[in-house]
């Protein structure tokens, strides 16, 4: 996982402060940093002595060459497995990442997915199964009411129950790690009920697994 230090130094390089209420969030560059930051994290957690989990899982691994041609095509897939929802799909370099607002993916407070969310998530899983080069991040993220505690174990609850219902539909729990964050990582204002409604969010980082890494981990 990534350390506290480097965690530290990535949000507090990337964040831009509002020189009236004080409030942190994480600007365009921030944002790659993290990003870049989390996907090698999430890298080293899953690959980093644990190649022989990953091979049993199926997990393969990429040419080089090859790793943005498999990730265009799996963005292509999630694009149309997610048409008509409000999962926003985003591509970060050779990374994708899914966001999936509370609003359609939980109760206020809960962390039981919809049952309706469930057959979205069963769409998605059906591309994350045709694509097994990759490992998953599963991150929860929450607004900042309530005390930095209840929010930090519901927002690892929340990316606990979405690696579940994954796991449910086939995605092996080997290619996947989820963390919570609580209120730390904001994408907008936490002072308006619209930015805390942005700020309440599941993503699903999807990492491609090069030859090289796989090697080098062996």
């Amino acid at each position: 996982m990534i350390g506290g230090a480097m965690a530290a130094l990535l949000l507090v390089s990337g964040c831009s402060t509002d020189p009236v209420t004080g409030q942190q969030t994480l600007n365009r560059g921030g944002k790659g940093a993290l990003v870049g930051g989390l996907g090698g994290a999430l890298l080293g957690g899953l690959i980093g002595g644990n190649t022989g989990a990953l091979i049993g899982a199926g997990v393969g691994s990429i040419a080089g060459g090859g790793v943005g041609s498999y990730m265009d095509k799996q963005e292509r897939e999630l694009r149309q497995a997610t048409a008509g929802t409000e999962i926003q799909v985003e591509r970060e370099g050779d990374e994708i990442k899914l966001v999936f607002p509370d609003t359609i993916t939980f109760d206020f407070n809960s962390y039981v997915v919809r049952p309706e969310m469930r057959g979205q998530l069963q769409e998605v899983a059906k591309v994350l199964n045709a694509y097994p080069s990759t490992v998953i991040g599963v991150f929860g993220h929450t607004d900042n009411v309530g005390s930095a505690a209840a929010n930090q174990r519901l927002s690892e609850q929340r990316a606990e129950a979405v690696v579940g219902s994954l796991e449910s539909f086939g995605v092996s729990r080997a290619r996947m790690q989820p963390r919570g964050f609580g209120f730390t990582q904001p994408v907008a204002s936490n002072d308006t009920p619209e930015g805390r409604a942005q700020n309440r969010r599941v993503e699903i980082r999807i990492v491609p697994v090069s030859q090289e890494q796989m090697q080098q981990a062996r």
